[in-house]
């Protein structure tokens, strides 16, 4: 396959992996692997993929999971602001345990919850768990949400960041074929530069931009 640039900052690629007939490249300005475009599944595929999920928003060990997200939020915002849950999936237990805190937070997805007008306000803060790694065009995406942010809002990134001192080979983590974009902590210090976001905070699995 071809090499080409960096959906991210469009920096030039070279091969890094492969696995089965699928090919991953390595930036080389933001250092993070992406799967080559005609590894991509179809939409339909990509939905079949999300629907086998078993995502129970009660669950509480699924609450759990993402509670450096939720915790965070409960920490720096009160009931009056508003929020979004960004690829909320099938359930949102993000969306659950703030509602139940009395959050006033809307869901977007654009498979189970697909209501564009939820888009078109603007938010304190937004929660994109879990997400981050399906974007095929992550400086489309990444553009929406911080102009979707309010000024001093906040961004709440939750996925497992590529290592290169981490075996790829055996990494769980690329082997869904829905996981497109694997960032390095490089990537989202280029967001931060080139996207507007005044600063950016890592917590293991938890990055945080602010605008």
């Amino acid at each position: 396959m071809e090499s080409i640039d960096c959906p991210l900052c469009s920096g030039t690629s070279s091969h890094y992996h492969t696995q089965r007939q699928r090919e991953f490249l390595q930036c080389s300005l933001c250092l993070s692997v992406f799967t080559h475009p005609d590894n991509y599944l179809t939409s339909d595929e990509e939905k079949a993929h999300y629907e086998c999920h078993n995502n129970d928003p009660a669950d509480i060990r699924y609450q759990n999971f993402l509670s450096p997200a939720i915790n965070a939020v409960l920490r720096d915002y009160n009931q009056s602001e508003k929020g979004l849950d960004f690829g909320s999936g099938t359930g949102s237990p993000i969306v659950k345990v703030l509602s139940d805190n009395g959050y006033n937070i809307n869901q977007y997805d654009i498979f189970f919850h697909n209501d564009p007008e939820k888009l078109n306000f603007s938010y304190d803060y937004i929660t994109c768990t879990e997400v981050a790694e399906h974007f095929k065009e992550p400086l489309i995406e990444f553009k929406a949400l911080r102009n979707m942010l309010k000024p001093n809002g906040k961004l709440y990134v939750m996925t497992d960041m590529f290592d290169e001192n981490r075996d790829f080979a055996t990494w769980y983590y690329k082997t869904d074929l829905t996981h497109v974009f694997l960032y390095h902590p490089k990537a989202f210090e280029w967001i931060k530069d080139n996207i507007g976001f005044k600063n950016v905070t890592f917590d293991k699995r938890l990055i945080v931009l602010e605008s």
